[in-house]
């Protein structure tokens, strides 16, 4: 693992801990990384779904970042994944969450697998409880 891949590993976890996830599955990213995704606030290790493992792999070959956690949703436009993501540019990571108690806003690449040319970079808002998160915006 390069010196970046290392410091992006730990700023994922001090944003992990930022959003009061379980700690369990912040263990289990930082000893094995594991990558947890979320469904109203339960979380599920990505590598137990394939073709969402898949993705993740591929978002972060392709954009050169990290996915620290993904939040799974039905929307009126979709089902979406938003992965929640450590940019390759040290410069962008102290805007990367702005937490307010339990609601934070993050930056990530959703997903849109209902219609792929919907999918994007952008600000998710989430918020946190009981070790889990989900998104609310």
């Amino acid at each position: 693992m390069t010196d970046k891949n290392i410091a992006k590993k730990e700023k994922a976890i001090e944003l992990l801990k930022q959003m009061d996830i379980y700690t369990p599955y912040i263990k289990g990213f930082r000893e094995k990384g594991m990558v947890c995704f979320f469904e109203r606030f339960g979380g599920y290790w990505a590598d137990q779904e394939p073709e969402l493992y898949e993705k993740m792999k591929a978002i972060e070959k392709k954009y050169n970042c990290l996915v620290y956690a993904i939040t799974h949703e039905f929307t009126d436009f979709g089902e979406c994944y938003s992965f929640l993501i450590v940019t390759a540019y040290p410069e962008e990571w102290a805007t990367l969450v702005h937490s307010k108690g339990n609601t934070h806003t993050a930056f990530a690449y959703v997903w849109n697998k209902d219609d792929d040319w919907c999918s994007e970079f952008g600000s998710v808002t989430v918020q946190s409880f009981g070790g889990g998160i989900i998104r609310i915006a």
